[in-house]
């Protein structure tokens, strides 16, 4: 079921919590929460398996959200040949869909494709992959992805170095594209990234963990709004 949500203009800091942290037996309840405390975006943590080692969710659960839900699908394809599934998870009900750099060698085709498909698109790299591999493809995306932990699982230690490439690849895509960051984010490291020139936060433990989701997810802007 697509829908025509977009995802918001670059350069305000926007909180995207991350469905694997939440709990699967009431995935609708858990983005009812989050959506209660005013976020514009979700974050859907697609795993194959392959290109990582677990497996979580695929387009029939997307669709079943969607029916549910009047924000952002943020959809994070971490899958071998992302350019063979993409298309499902827009019908399905994403309306941004990334995928990661090292799974695909054509990455310009994908985009123009996403982009043809109704939907906006993002690219992403590994911790371990330098920014050079996406400076061409990430001028054509609408958000830049950059992880800070290993992609495949939740609750693990943010990177430092990692996170340094954000500000790499703010100055790649300039202010206008959205820099999102994945891994370890919370009140404590979200305003490290922010200060790197990040504005979109995939936030797991740190909102899905706690008791009061609204509560946990105004702690981590309230972090930011003190470092700006």
């Amino acid at each position: 079921m697509k829908t025509d949500l977009r995802l918001p203009k670059a350069g305000t800091i926007e909180i995207a919590p991350s469905i694997l942290s939440a709990d699967f037996a009431h995935l609708a309840d858990e983005i009812a929460q989050v959506e209660s405390a005013g976020v514009k975006l979700v974050h859907l943590d697609v795993m194959d398996g392959h290109f990582v080692p677990n497996i979580t969710i695929g387009p029939p659960v997307i669709e079943k959200l969607r029916r549910y839900s009047k924000v952002v699908f943020d959809c994070h394809l971490m899958i071998s040949e992302p350019a063979k599934y993409a298309q499902r998870f827009i019908e399905a009900g994403a309306n941004h869909i990334t995928f990661h750099i090292e799974a695909e060698k054509k990455p310009a085709n994908l985009i123009k494709k996403i982009h043809s498909l109704g939907a906006t698109a993002g690219v992403c790299l590994n911790p371990e992959t330098p920014v050079d591999a996406i400076k061409d493809a990430a001028k054509l995306c609408d958000m830049v992805l950059v992880m800070t932990v290993h992609p495949g699982f939740g609750a693990q230690e943010f990177m430092t170095d990692a996170a340094k490439k954000i500000i790499e690849v703010r100055k790649i895509v300039g202010p206008a594209i959205r820099v999102e960051v994945d891994g370890g984010i919370n009140a404590e490291t979200a305003p490290v990234v922010v200060a790197y020139g990040a504005d979109t936060l995939v936030a797991g433990n740190a909102v899905f963990a706690q008791k009061d989701r609204p509560a946990a997810i105004e702690a981590i802007r309230k972090a930011c709004r003190q470092k700006q």
